[in-house]
């Protein structure tokens, strides 16, 4: 059979490719042939409109929300998450067959859709609404977020005071560029809630929900509402647009609807529940959280470190992952000490697990086959540079034994990092921003425990693994083991 497939996580880096991997490599098994869309970072080559039509089904392999998905109506469609696709891609072929055996929708019938797992659920759809908002929103915090600790190296944390460049710019000193990166990273940085806002609304209501997500995240900064405002009113914009694009009007003015009346309605309407409803019980909501953060201490600290770091490991990049790591830039828009150290506990943790399976397939090469050793080799690099889909391929592979070892070490630094007080004002980097890292060498005792720990943990998990007895364990498929 002929299948086209899309894939895309919020990062649109490790995820999205793998998937696409991982469904090629089942396809083959199978004796089926598909295409696959890999909507990522580097952007996308849309599927020829004559290969969709010769489709048989699609699968949407995403967690967030898809591009062009009006492309695909009148298929038979299964749509899963990312990690689906690569842990069991053979099942969602199943599953697409099944759907074309129920034959075509009848006319206005909705088209025949499997959802495997958790994509059923509501749940399901408001996070891939808001891991879509994530995803336009990283680009915004790696470069206002590099700039601005660049802009720390070279003149100090007292360059928050140096005059707008506007007025006055010595480009023959340091300090003079140290100013002018500073305030280019302000300046993006600024735009972090409104996007996280209008991206939310758009994969909600698409574009017509644009500006009245935008206008209600900057009316969340404006009131102090932050990154819950934002959240709140992307959720708000896309939902006011879409009962409006219900409300049936004449063929005469629809062209105009979704360029003036929706984007006009919408933001009235978002704007004033921001204002007037919604903003200030936001506000105070996120000064308390503020204040809660800034006071932790002690237990408390050590506890939220490990928390953290659990996040950071579980799902390697995935929504569990980057609602850790959106929850640690949301607070360095405050630049509190208390949110500088989490972003510092987070990025520590989420360079373990590929470090840690580096060096257990480097220590014990024997437990690992050609291809983990393979993945182990890249990993160096990887969690050095503060990617965790590094661990994707060997977690992919065993699971039950991987999984809950890269949580253990991940945990143990996050505790660490947040009980030595390690500070970071940059969103991302790894080792390559040590020198913006305040208590550098405490952030690398805590990487470096925590990854002996994890490596330490799959070994031993390994040798177990090896002394059980002949078919004691279960099979991994070979699309799994080699994504």
């Amino acid at each position: 059979m002929k299948f086209v497939a899309v894939t895309a996580c919020p990062t649109g880096i490790a995820h999205t490719y793998m998937a696409a991997e991982s469904l090629e490599q089942a396809a083959r098994a199978g004796g089926d042939t598909i295409e696959v869309e890999t909507q990522g970072s580097a952007g996308s080559a849309p599927l020829d409109p004559a290969v969709i039509a010769d489709a048989d089904a699609v699968i949407f392999a995403v967690d967030v929300a898809v591009r062009g998905r009006e492309r695909f109506e009148g298929k038979p469609v299964v749509e899963v998450g990312v990690k689906q696709a690569i842990n069991g891609a053979a099942a969602l072929f199943e599953q697409a067959k099944a759907a074309v055996a129920a034959g075509p929708p009848k006319t206005g019938a909705p088209v025949p859709t499997s959802r495997v797992g958790a994509s059923d659920r509501t749940g399901a759809k408001v996070r891939q609404w808001l891991m879509t908002g994530v995803s336009y929103l990283i680009p915004f915090v790696a470069a206002g977020g590099l700039l601005i600790a660049l802009s720390f190296a070279l003149g100090g944390y007292e360059i928050v005071d140096a005059p707008k460049v506007t007025d006055q710019f010595d480009a023959l000193s340091v300090r003079g560029w140290a100013a002018l990166m500073f305030q280019i990273g302000s300046a993006a940085f600024g735009f972090l809630v409104p996007v996280l806002a209008g991206f939310t609304a758009f994969a909600i209501a698409d574009r017509p929900a644009i500006a009245p997500g935008f206008v209600g995240g900057a009316i969340a900064v404006t009131v102090g509402a932050g990154f819950l405002g934002g959240l709140v009113a992307g959720l708000l914009a896309g939902g006011v647009v879409s009962a409006l694009t219900r409300v049936r009007v004449p063929r005469s003015v629809a062209g105009i609807m979704p360029v003036v009346v929706y984007p006009l309605l919408g933001s009235v309407v978002v704007g004033v529940l921001m204002y007037v409803v919604v903003g200030k019980p936001i506000a105070a909501a996120t000064t308390g959280l503020t204040n809660w953060l800034n006071g932790l201490s002690g237990t408390s600290a050590l506890l939220l470190g490990a928390l953290l770091g659990l996040m950071m490991a579980f799902d390697m990049g995935g929504p569990v992952n980057k609602a850790a790591y959106a929850f640690a830039v949301g607070g360095l828009t405050t630049g509190t000490g208390t949110s500088l150290q989490i972003m510092a506990a987070v990025m520590a943790a989420g360079m373990v697990p590929p470090l840690a399976l580096a060096l257990a397939s480097t220590v014990r090469k024997a437990l690992f086959t050609d291809v983990e050793r393979e993945n182990g080799r890249a990993a160096w690099l990887l969690g050095a540079s503060f990617i965790t889909e590094g661990a994707i391929p060997s977690a992919a592979a065993d699971p039950l034994r991987v999984i809950p070892s890269i949580m253990l070490g991940s945990a143990t630094t996050g505790a660490l990092s947040m009980v030595f007080g390690v500070t970071l004002r940059a969103p991302h980097g790894g080792i390559f921003v040590l020198p913006l890292i305040g208590k550098p060498l405490l952030f690398v005792v805590a990487l470096v425990i925590g990854t002996v720990i994890s490596a330490v943990a799959v070994i031993v998990l390994k040798h177990l693994k090896a002394g059980a007895p002949r078919g004691a364990e279960p099979v991994v498929s070979t699309s799994a083991a080699s994504a």
